[in-house]
């Protein structure tokens, strides 16, 4: 994706030895603090540092990813916090679907890919509700269900810069225990000059298009615009980013290992199985503005707005199989027999690794999945910088997210209910990819398979579908103060103090349905209008399915909508709301020791939280509106020293107590609860509105080795001491204020139990990482144009999330992260190649009814690839061309039944993807 970098460049992307400079703008600068309320207006050492153009007579211009690179080295050089960071340069030239498949080979970052495509980010083997997400420094909404902000909403066209802090600094509001993630915006007034940009790119899945009606080939096409008006007062950046791409995806599934099938007693043998292949269509327009007014040289006045409106639209087709877990029988003699028996096993090292079921019950499925969200976000700035020292800035900022998902599912088979239709005998073969099968009946033939409940799912209902509607709103409202005053008083430069006021709010409603067919129908033939070309799943060895769009049939009345009321939908609602006010203090260290320099920073921050959540609580009677909540105060201190060698030697020590807010499902107040006539008390579960943060003494410490700004060496150690952590458990619970249940007499105490996520002991969680950007040319004059940059990372857990048990991995945690890109840009021509590794993780994954699922996931390795040429004279000049790969050795996506490698769960193929594009700028 050249697209972006043409926010910022105007030559070719290459560094041309004896060129005269031209004085352009640093693209780092353009985004570096300006309205950034994060940030103090003396904060910004990029520019004096970490320019585009190298010292030297005459001076080189050095342009592109080259570029890019030495605006990373100069964050994090310059600043006194933990800091990894990205400009467009970089986020716009590699093959990346988001923004986060960039962040994602930051060192000690990675991400889990859903549905072929990284869409969140796990900091230093956290899960990515550990972390926060900021755009200009301001707290953004989500459309997940949590805090953990879903980076397909975010076009990379349109971010200039993303910074990573890995440590706490008593001024960043909004900040994540495991690192926050802040995406920039290009600020036009620092940027200084006109820029036209439009660009396209088209793609390929080379999967194929695996299901009727889907695309194997897509496009993107962007356009940006940044001017100074009004003898550069008055400066505007306008970009806009549509999307329509297509993702094709193999999935196999396996219900689970069963170990007590009498054909093979104590040895795993696969359950069940739910295989797909599945169609995404993924369209999104992403525009952004800025308008920034100077009226003064000590005033400036900033507005930035953002709009995303997405939509991930798939159809999923497959076959469910229930073998060892269909269940049992009773035969002609009055005998208990499994219904589908398992015979010609064959057993190696404690699996069943082919063998035949017989009588199964096969299940098609034909599925669709429509997940839309839009996101607004609007934020405002006013600084003003005094001659005497002193500075001030006001910031305002309103975010919000509207997002609905809709699950349908329909089902078909041989008759209604179990043991009526025809069965099948289905040969199977286990191994590292998962399950493949030899059935014997047509499940294409729409004579055979009908719409009914195959497997009498729905009870009385007879369901052959379901509808899941989940609607979820978020909204942040934020508001800021702060005064700064520049000092000469020893070792303080300067001291800063402001208060933050966030009101946060989050609903999840879900509706769902059970479809049935009209006139209490048991089982129907899909009429001959709605059957699509079938689809192949051979693959698993399942051969061709039968095919229609189930939104087509539910619109066409072909299905009745009948309410599920149960008690599990209803209390699935919450609504969230935290008030939250944050008051800092922090001063700037910087003290000449001999020839060495001290900066850094010292801080602290007083966190005033005031939480609750209103939702339906269920006494087996009815259901009931109830409100509670809670309110404490957490005290946030934190130290950053950076001792500074005139040798470009970097030695760091950060300290701070830091914290995370729990997950927004957790906190919600409805419970499931009812009279436990045994021990004559009430006992329920549910979520907990008075659940607190978790929180951790942290320590860093770094050493770095600069070469100006070309390249570095740095090794980086933390160690996070979690005072607290969230699990689930069965605890003691006052029921008083809650409707007495159903069957319980007068005069029950309310003391009872009840199983919810409590705040219990935490553990450690440390590693090391190392990381380095070299240029080679500098090395060795015959490498000129070469270079490498990338990191690894080795994490380790002592984290105990289940009372009295072992340590064990949490959610998002690989113990190795490596990555690394090697590159060669020279001649306008620019070469690049990357490779992004991570071991073994808890992942997860979307269950039943959209609810979370977690699976440990093996190790996998990406890689991606791009070749390019910038034009730099002639008619074509501004123009840049590229062709770009992307999981080029096509990793599959594997999860596994425990610590068991031999029994695959989750075996998810995605193809590779190519992309070719253009982008000019003027």
């Amino acid at each position: 994706m050249a697209i972006a970098a043409s926010l910022m460049l105007a030559v070719p992307a290459a560094a041309q030895a004896g060129q005269a400079s031209t004085n352009l703008p640093d693209p780092n600068a353009s985004s570096a603090t300006a309205a950034n309320p994060n940030e103090a207006p003396s904060a910004d050492g990029l520019q004096a540092e970490g320019g585009a153009v190298a010292a030297g007579s005459p001076e080189i211009v050095v342009t592109g990813f080259r570029a890019a690179l030495e605006n990373a080295v100069a964050a994090k050089r310059t600043r006194d916090v933990v800091v990894e960071s990205i400009s467009a340069e970089d986020i716009g030239k590699l093959p990346d679907a988001s923004i986060a498949e960039s962040i994602a080979r930051l060192p000690g970052l990675t991400s889990q890919r859903v549905s072929g495509r990284s869409n969140q980010i796990s900091i230093r083997g956290f899960a990515p509700d550990f972390s926060t997400t900021l755009l200009n420094g301001r707290e953004q909404t989500s459309t997940g269900d949590n805090r953990a902000v879903e980076y397909d909403q975010y076009p990379s066209e349109v971010v200039n810069q993303v910074l990573v802090y890995k440590t706490a600094d008593a001024s960043l509001i909004g900040q994540g225990l495991s690192g926050t993630v802040d995406l920039r915006t290009i600020r036009p007034l620092e940027y200084g000059r006109q820029v036209v940009s439009i660009g396209a790119r088209g793609t390929y899945a080379d999967a194929g298009k695996l299901n009727a009606g889907s695309q194997d080939l897509g496009y993107r096409v962007s356009a940006t615009y940044v001017d100074q008006f009004a003898d550069d007062t008055i400066g505007v950046a306008l970009s806009a980013s549509y999307l329509d791409e297509p993702y094709q995806i193999q999935e196999y599934n396996a219900w689970g290992f069963d170990t007590a099938n009498p054909a093979a007693p104590g040895v795993a043998v696969i359950g069940g199985s739910k295989s797909y292949v599945t169609s995404t269509t993924l369209t999104r327009l992403g525009l952004q503005g800025t308008v920034e007014w100077r009226p003064t040289d000590s005033i400036t006045t900033t507005f930035d707005a953002f709009y995303s409106d997405f939509n991930d639209d798939q159809i999923k087709r497959g076959i469910e199989l229930p073998l060892s877990y269909a269940g049992t029988i009773t035969d002609a003699n009055g005998n208990t027999v499994p219904k589908s028996p398992l015979t010609d096993a064959v057993i190696t090292d404690g699996l069943v690794t082919s063998g035949t079921f017989n009588n199964v019950e096969g299940l098609v499925r034909n599925d669709g999945f429509e997940r839309s969200a839009k996101l607004y976000s609007f934020g405002w700035n006013g600084r003003w910088e005094g001659d005497n020292g002193w500075s001030a800035q006001l910031d305002a900022s309103y975010s919000r997210t509207d997002r609905n998902e809709i699950v349908l599912e329909t089902y078909g088979g041989t008759g209604f209910g179990p043991n009526t239709g025809a069965t099948d005998t289905i040969g199977f073969v286990s191994g590292d990819e998962g399950t493949t099968f030899s059935p014997t009946l047509d499940y294409s033939d729409p004579n055979l398979i009908l719409l009914t409940d195959p497997l009498g799912w729905g009870g009385a209902n007879r369901q052959a579908g379901y509808y899941n509607d989940r609607d979820i709103k978020d909204e942040i409202k934020q508001f800021r103060a702060e005064l700064e005053k520049e000092l000469d008083v020893g070792f303080l430069a300067s001291m800063r103090a402001g208060v933050n006021y966030t009101v946060r709010t989050k609903d999840l409603v879900p509706t769902q349905f059970f479809l049935v067919l009209p006139n209490d129908a048991l089982s129907q033939v899909i009429p001959a209008e709605y059957v699509l070309e079938s689809t192949d799943v051979s693959y698993l060895g399942l051969g061709p399915i039968l095919s229609y769009d189930p939104r087509a049939l539910l619109d066409g009345g072909v299905y009745d909508r009948v309410p599920n009321l149960t008690n599990d939908v209803i209390s699935s609602a919450f609504r969230v709301n935290e008030d939250v006010i944050t008051a800092y203090a922090q001063g700037t260290i910087d003290q000449e020791i001999g020839e060495a320099d001290l900066t850094g920073n010292f801080g602290l921050q007083a966190v005033f939280t005031e939480q609750s959540s209103s939702g339906q609580v269920f006494n087996g009677a009815g259901f009931s509106e109830l409100e509670r909540g809670d309110d404490y105060v957490d005290v946030l201190p934190s130290l950053n020293l950076s001792l500074r060698l005139p040798s470009d030697w970097v030695f760091r020590l950060g300290a701070a107590r830091q914290m995370q807010r729990p997950r927004m499902d957790d906190m919600r107040v409805a419970n499931g609860y009812g009279y436990n006539t045994q021990e004559e008390i009430i006992s329920g579960t549910g979520g907990n509105p008075y659940l607190r943060p978790i929180r951790s003494n942290s320590f860093d410490v770094t050493v770095e080795k600069y070469f100006g700004n070309s390249g570095y060496v740095a090794a980086q150690g933390f160690y996070k001491d979690l005072k607290s952590f969230v699990y689930n458990l069965e605890v003691p619970f006052d029921f008083a204020g809650f409707p007495l249940p159903t069957g319980a007499p007068e005069g029950t105490p309310t003391l009872g139990r009840n199983t919810q996520p409590i705040n219990g002991e935490g553990g450690s969680i440390y590693g090391v990482e190392l990381a380095s950007t070299m240029q080679l040319g500098d090395l060795v004059a015959a490498l000129d144009g070469f270079g490498v940059t990338g990191g690894g990372s080795y994490t380790k857990t002592e984290i105990v999330p289940t009372p009295g048990g072992e340590a064990e991995d949490i959610p998002g945690y690989s113990r190795w992260v490596l990555n690394g890109t090697a590159f060669f840009e020279k001649w306008g021509l620019n070469v690049r190649g990357s490779v992004r590794y991570r071991s073994t993780f808890v992942g997860e994954l979307s269950g039943f009814g959209a609810a979370r699922t977690r699976r440990r996931a093996l190790d996998e390795t990406i890689v991606d690839a791009q070749v390019g040429y910038d034009f730099s004279s002639g008619t074509l000049n501004g123009m840049s061309l590229f062709l770009q790969g992307q999981n080029l050795t096509d990793a599959p996506f594997v999860t596994i039944n425990g610590q068991e490698a031999s029994q695959v769960i989750d075996y998810q193929t995605y193809g590779r993807r190519f992309l070719a594009g253009f982008s000019y700028k003027f």
